[in-house]
Formats: C-alpha cells, structure tokens, sequence
C-alpha cells in the first residue's frame, strides 16, 4: 500500500472543511433570516400556490446539479465551492425555519401581541427562541447536505480538498488510498454533525436533542 503524505491529507482535510464552515455558515445566516421573514407574511400570501412554489421547487434538484451553472458564473476556485456548500444547506435550514416558526403555540403570540411586541423585534423575542429547536435540526440535515457537496463538488471541478484527492487516487487506481479518503470523510462528517449537537444542547439545554 502506497501511504500518503500526511501534510498533503492534512491540508486536504482542512480545505474541505474550511469550505464547508463557510458555506454552512452563510446557508444558516440567510436561511433563518428569510425562513422567519416568510413566516410573517400574511396567511393568504403564504397560501398561495405560487408562492409555495417559488419556494418550495428550488429544494428539489439535487446540489450536485447545480455544479454546471455554478461554474458557469464563478469559475472554477473556492466562491464556486462555498456557493455548492451554500445550496445543499439552504433548503434544510430555511425550511426546518419556517416550520418551527409556524408551529410556535397560538398562545405566546397572542401575549406577545398583548405586550405591543411588534415586527423585528417580534420575530427576534419570541419567534425565533421559540422556533430555535426545529432550526437546529436544520442546521444538522444542513451539515450532512453541504459536506456532501462539497465533496462532490471537488470532485468534479476542485483542485484541492479531500474529494479532489478520490478523483486523483480514482485515476491512478490508487484504491487504497481512496478507502482513506472514504474513511476521513465519515469520520469528519460525523464529527461535524456531534459538534452541531453539542452547540444546541449548550444554546437550548432545556430541549432534548432526538435523532
């Protein structure tokens, strides 16, 4: 067995993780933010068909065929890999947002709207803690969404990272080393989503996390 260089799998490692964090970050930023904004949308606006289609349809199609037009518009370089990391998280978060903050109990908002407790400040006080369980879920399918990206998405254009390394080890018929790739991915995946846990169990200790 030919045996990596392990400053090469290091760095292999921290591209793609960096990549990851980056792209799960701003899915997250964008994905709560307009999840709780179309919460607040009137209840015939959010009803409609078509609006349900605007913004439902785009989770359908996989991130992976994305990857073409994403190219297309950014080239081939790390804005194009966060922007794949971007649309496989999204859909979860933005969606796992809306929910939770539709769900939240009839009761909170009628005292919310007891107390005057109006727009932004209605969504940030009391939508959002209250929906904050369902957006951690989210945010873990957002995890295992975008790490998948953007492995496949070295794989097709990357010039670095550990899906880049399965296209090398794949052409040179190195199997071996790409059952070490395989393996570093579980293993970070995994890690990944356990620190996703963590972070919700320290935020909201009072919810049990349930998988």
């Amino acid at each position: 067995m030919e045996y990596y260089d392990l400053t090469t799998v290091a760095l292999n490692c921290l591209y793609s993780i960096e990549r990851v964090l980056v792209g799960v970050l701003m899915a997250t930023v964008f994905g709560i933010s307009i999840g709780l904004l179309r919460s607040m949308l009137p209840r015939k606006v959010k009803g409609n068909k078509l609006i349900k289609l605007l913004f439902e349809a785009p989770k359908f199609p996989p991130p992976i065929a994305w990857i073409p037009f994403v190219i297309l518009f950014f080239g081939i370089g790390e804005i194009s890999a966060y922007v794949i990391v971007f649309i496989g998280a999204f859909s979860p978060i933005f969606t796992s947002t809306y929910e939770g903050a539709e769900s939240v109990p009839m009761v909170i908002r009628n005292i919310a709207r007891g107390m005057e407790i109006k727009g932004l400040r209605y969504l940030w006080k009391i939508i959002f803690p209250a929906a904050l369980p369902q957006i951690f879920t989210g945010i873990r399918v957002g995890v295992g969404m975008g790490w998948m990206s953007v492995i496949a998405a070295e794989m097709i254009s990357g010039q670095s990272g550990l899906g880049y390394s399965i296209q090398i080890n794949r052409l040179n018929m190195q199997y071996d080393l790409m059952t070490v790739d395989i393996v570093l991915i579980g293993l970070i995946g995994f890690l990944l989503f356990e620190t996703i846990v963590f972070l919700q169990k320290k935020i909201i200790p009072w919810h049990e996390v349930t998988m």
